[in-house]
């Protein structure tokens, strides 16, 4: 048991240092490209709505 209690508390005390730090994402620019798909996309969600608001009145 007291060999159990020990690896346990030297695997906490390890982990710390085995740990690589962080580093930040650096935000990058939209292209052309990516601005054109989600302009599609945000269009056909709106015709998407459209398209289920007219079938929904529909009673």
């Amino acid at each position: 048991m007291r060999s159990f209690i020990t690896l346990i508390l030297s695997s906490l005390i390890a982990s710390p240092v085995l740990a690589g730090g962080f580093d930040r994402p650096i935000p990058q620019a939209q292209s052309a490209t990516a601005e054109f798909w989600y302009a599609l996309a945000c269009l056909a969600l709106v015709v998407a709505m459209v398209a289920v608001q007219r079938l929904v009145s529909r009673k």
